[in-house]
């Protein structure tokens, strides 16, 4: 037995449309159903067309055509044509409009609008874990924002935290024995922010931190007189490079992050 054919019908890419009737195709063994997608459908002209398919091969169109004339085109003419099909999308937008008590957009593609939200965070995502902790300088020039601290100054979660709000993070470690890299000294000083912190508080994250790894906690990277070393190092390198210094001795990421996020809304005002 041939499969019939659903023509997904769509005035944008018609990827919710698709998936919405593949899963209730899928509730039918066997290949008693394929899907033809057929986007941008915008006027009268490409209904015609549609239904001419579905008359030709005996389908089925299933919809989602958002400007309520050319949904109601659709419909219209596939009753006359005697062609089984189904407006996905209109009648809980009905629904929707009666409870809120207001029109809705009529706009195609609002749901790729949202899409593209998704994909630039995890785009944003991505930057932060393969320019994480300097590990390649390239980034730092491409990147929204440049975090610069000594380890354990929270760079790497806070990277994380302001990729979900889909800035490219990229976050330089500060060691007295490396210089840091030359691209470093080129990025704007407004998209630099350098992470402060205690000496007390730093011995106090590290010694923790060597603990968990089973390690003394009396080695050199807890040592006072090493952290105020880097911290003397740390002081010097963003000074020359004219940037915001915030202080993380007591703050959560969240809050380190919206007070970057603040900084660089007011500057854009």
């Amino acid at each position: 037995m041939n499969s019939t054919i659903i023509y997904v019908v769509s005035d944008s890419v018609g990827e919710t449309a698709e998936l919405v009737t593949k899963a209730a195709a899928s509730q039918f063994a066997g290949s008693l159903f394929s899907t033809k997608r057929i986007p941008y459908v915008e006027d009268e002209q490409n209904v015609d067309e549609v239904i001419s398919l579905a008359k030709l091969n005996n389908a089925i169109i299933a919809y989602t055509l958002v400007k309520p004339n050319i949904r109601t085109y659709m419909k219209e003419q596939a009753e006359k044509e005697n062609i089984l099909s189904y407006d996905i999308i209109g009648p809980l937008m009905d629904i929707f409009q009666q409870k809120a008590e207001t029109s809705p957009l009529n706009e195609p593609g609002m749901v790729r609008q949202l899409d593209d939200d998704y994909f630039k965070r995890v785009e944003a995502i991505e930057f932060a874990v393969k320019y994480d902790d300097g590990r390649d300088p390239r980034g730092i020039l491409r990147a929204d924002i440049v975090l610069v601290g000594v380890s354990r100054t929270s760079k790497t979660p806070l990277s994380q935290y302001l990729a979900h709000k889909r800035f490219k993070v990229a976050n330089v470690p500060l060691v007295p024995e490396v210089e840091p890299p030359e691209e470093l000294f080129l990025v704007p000083p407004e998209k630099c922010f350098g992470l402060k912190i205690s000496p007390e508080k730093l011995n106090h994250i590290r010694k923790e931190r060597l603990k968990s790894l089973g390690l003394n906690d009396h080695a050199i990277y807890a040592n006072m007189e090493r952290i105020k070393e880097e911290l003397t190092y740390f002081e010097s390198i963003v000074s020359r490079l004219h940037c915001p210094i915030i202080d993380v001795t007591n703050k959560a990421v969240e809050e380190t992050a919206n007070n970057i996020v603040h900084i660089i809304q007011n500057r854009n005002k």
